[in-house]
């Protein structure tokens, strides 16, 4: 099983709907890989078209455990609230198995270029566009205690 990191770009996104009543929306990104979760920071204020130019990081296994949506992004939108509980606005998914398997292929990192990619609500009807770059670095085996040409064996 091979390991390394998984790069996760938050660019941009646009065309979200705005969840505040008065203003606009604070929206963040909760991004969910492998049973773990790391958070974007909050765009105050930026509405329907936040810029986040941030990259998050996972451990990433390839091929891992076998189980539904193992090598699955799941990238949430959900709105800042001060006063209230955050309310969600929107969600993609990315699928990653076929970036970790040319990164472990080639032992060197493999891209998706940032693209956007379709935000949708619980009911699947379309809200908006985010765009992600996703970046696969595998992390170099050390080969420890290998003995090149056998000369502790030879008889000098």
């Amino acid at each position: 099983m091979a390991t390394g990191i998984l790069e996760v770009h938050l660019v941009d996104a646009k065309g979200l709907k705005n969840t505040d009543s008065l203003g606009k929306s604070d929206p963040y990104v909760v991004v969910k890989y492998g049973g773990h979760e790391r958070k974007s920071s909050v765009a105050r204020g930026a509405g329907k078209a936040p810029k986040w130019n941030e990259r998050l990081t996972f451990k990433a296994e390839y091929p891992g455990s076998s189980g539904h949506g193992h090598h699955k992004l799941t990238l949430r939108i959900m709105d800042k609230d001060f006063f209230s509980s955050d309310d969600f606005v929107g969600e993609t998914s990315i699928y990653v198995e076929d970036l970790l398997a040319m990164g472990v292929e080639n032992g060197s990192p493999a891209e998706m270029h940032p693209q956007r990619y379709r935000v949708v609500l619980a009911d699947k009807s379309y809200c908006g566009q985010i765009q992600v770059g996703v970046t696969f670095t595998p992390k170099k085996e050390e080969v420890v205690g290998e003995d090149i040409g056998g000369w502790k064996e030879s008889g000098f």
